[in-house]
């Protein structure tokens, strides 16, 4: 029950989470009024991102680890053994996926005028190495927080919601600075562009590589704690 429950989780997160992007616009540009090209509205918006983030990482304990992301999944597969990693690119990866579909399809049919997602505004080797890059900080950044701050939910949150939205800023006028291929993969299947060499190369194969390089990377650079240095960290928490 347990992996089946992971998999329920994974699909109702990832819908959900096209949901919170989609209703955080309406809220700030929509309800609140402010324009597209205001600073305080992008101030406003990038307010209540953070607050999304967290009730998103919130609803990740609840569910003992629902995800929403295919790298997440990808990079906690590829730490854990062979029946891990099968699990989490052939069941949870295609779960995220369809559910990020399915909630883009509902947003277009409720709301038609909505956006059309993010799209890449710079050559194709160009957003591969960019969407590659912040994927490879990101992905390491949160494997530290877990190893250095494992208990403490209000700070990981904290510090991985403000470096996940500084790294959207920086590549948002480039590629989109998504950093989740199921999300983007829910917009461009909407534009039957799913299956062009743009979106695989960018928002695939270029955070796919990342991510196994910041897995690599990070158990050659930091060994995994002994008992010994992982009881301190008990007590003080």
């Amino acid at each position: 029950m347990g992996r089946i429950g992971l998999v329920v989780s994974d699909l109702v997160l990832s819908f959900m989470w096209i949901w919170a992007g989609v209703l955080v616009n309406i809220l700030v540009h929509g309800v609140l009024g402010f324009s597209r090209s205001d600073p305080s509205g992008e101030i406003v918006r990038y307010l209540f991102s953070i607050i999304s983030m967290f009730i998103f990482a919130f609803l990740q304990q609840i569910t003992k680890g629902g995800l929403y992301n295919p790298l997440t999944a990808l990079a906690s597969g590829v730490s854990g053994g062979f029946s891990s990693f099968i699990f989490s690119v052939f069941i949870r990866i295609p779960v995220e996926v369809i559910g990020s579909i399915l909630a883009v399809k509902h947003v277009i049919h409720v709301f038609p005028e909505i956006g059309k997602g993010p799209k890449l505004q710079v050559a194709i080797h160009h957003g591969a190495l960019t969407e590659g890059i912040l994927t490879f900080f990101i992905v390491l950044l949160s494997m530290g927080l877990t190893r250095k701050i494992p208990g403490s939910f209000f700070m990981k949150t904290w510090i991985g919601s403000l470096a996940k939205l500084t790294l959207h800023i920086l590549g948002s006028d480039l590629t989109g600075g998504c950093m989740n291929p199921a999300a983007v993969m829910g917009w461009a299947y909407a534009r039957g562009e799913h299956i062009t060499k743009e979106h695989l190369l960018v928002y695939w194969l270029g955070p796919v590589k990342a991510t196994l390089l910041a897995v690599w990377f990070f158990k050659v650079v930091f060994k995994p704690l002994t008992e010994e240095q992982q009881k301190p960290k008990a007590k003080t928490e």
